[in-house]
Formats: C-alpha cells, structure tokens, sequence
C-alpha cells in the first residue's frame, strides 16, 4: 500500500500561556495523499493554522507524530527542518510575503537562491514560472506597483518554481475581492493538477471550499468532519 504523503498520528499541541496551558490541537489523526487538494475549515482559533504549522514544520507536536514521505519530522533538527521547508514545501501567506524591493523575477528566483542555485542555471525556469501565473509582461515590476491578485500571482510562482511535493497556503484568498479570489483559485487548482503539488489550505473562505476536494473542518482544535468529493464533485 502505497505511503500517504503526510501522515499525522495522534497530534497534540499544548501551547504554555502563563502559568496555564492551552491546548490548541486534541489528538488529530489525518493521512493526506500525494496531489491532494484541501482544505482545513473553521473560525479562528480552531486549529487551522497551528496545525498547518506544524505540517510545514514551523512547530512541533507536543505528543504524536509526523511524517512527510516517511520522514519523522520530530526526530529533525532545527537546520533539518529549515531545509525541508526549503527544498519541499512552498508556502502561501494571505499577506503575500513578497520583498518589497524586488522585482517579481528576483522574488520568483529568490527560493532557488536560498537551496544554492545559480541564477543562470535557473534563468528560463523562473521566467517560465512567472509566465505560468500569467504575469510575463509584469516580471520586472516590484510589488508596490502590482494589484493584490497580481501580488498573490507572484507569491505562487515563487511557491511553486522549487517544484515542491506540498503547497502550504494560510487564507490565501482573505485579502482580495471576489473575482481576484475565483481567479486564484483557478490556478492553484490548474497547478495542482499540471504540476502534481498537493495544496493544502487554512481558510474560513466560502470561496475556497467550492474548489477543495477534500474539507477537514476543526472546531476547539478536534476535527469535526472529513469528507471527500466523489467522481460527480458532490460530497460524500
């Protein structure tokens, strides 16, 4: 049988506050396949981003474990993790993250730097990437001269020119107005298929759920359902 992509197997997370404690996750068990599309529902303080967090490897579980491809994530250290989110994961913020003195070439290229590329080895793979999200004739432009859709546009490119297994996108779609949120959509959901990236997303957006595949919704940091879509997009 074939290994799930990311498996969590009884996740606690207990955050110290003070002289108390706050659980802010209770005994999540979730296996996510390969090319997954998702996302985790629910108000804020549910659990959605602590537990995006700590797939992504930001944090770590108080109890339980982890695995990404097979890998314990709590057996590796801090410089282990670092490049782990580096060469595996891209990450989507709501607020775009984008440098701002950069243009969107040098904010595309800039991951493939960081894992100790050359740029002119990775030239044509940038600028193809920034073409794929439909924002060629704005590759030399920097972010203060961009819309929020166009910002968010960049920010997935740069997610994704490292060819990442997995695509982390905490409210990818909070800042913008309707049409900018479809538009997004849209293409993280091209890309997903066209690249074979798993997405998974953080979100309390309508919007975002009418394209995920799968919803896990938390409430109080416990999963109150999971449920797929079967071959006719309604759920099971």
């Amino acid at each position: 049988m074939k290994k799930p992509l990311i498996k969590i197997d009884h996740v606690v997370k207990v955050y110290h506050v003070g002289e108390q404690d706050f659980t802010a996750l209770h005994d999540i068990s979730l296996d996510i396949g390969e090319q997954s599309f998702m996302s985790f529902v629910g108000p804020s303080g549910s659990g959605k981003t602590t537990l995006l967090n700590l797939i992504g490897g930001l944090d770590k579980p108080s109890q339980g474990e982890i695995f990404a491809d097979g890998v314990r994530l709590n057996d590796m250290t801090r410089e282990d993790l670092a490049r782990f989110r580096r060469e595996r994961i891209g990450f989507i913020f709501q607020t775009y993250n984008l440098l701002p003195v950069y243009s969107v070439y040098e904010n595309v290229l800039f991951p493939l730097l960081l894992n100790g590329c050359r740029e002119a080895a990775v030239r044509r793979q940038v600028t193809d990437m920034v073409e794929k999200v439909g924002l060629g004739p704005e590759i030399n432009k920097n972010p203060s001269q961009l819309s929020g859709g166009q910002c968010q546009r960049v920010a997935i490119a740069r997610a994704l020119v490292k060819n990442p297994s997995l695509v982390l996108a905490d409210e990818p779609t909070a800042n913008l107005d309707a049409e900018n949120s479809h538009q997004i959509l849209e293409l993280m959901r091209d890309m997903n298929q066209d690249l074979g990236a798993a997405f998974i997303f953080s979100t309390h957006d309508e919007r975002v759920t009418r394209f995920a595949q799968r919803e896990v919704s938390l409430e109080d940091g416990r999963v109150v359902w999971d449920r797929r879509r079967n071959g006719v997009g309604e759920w099971e």
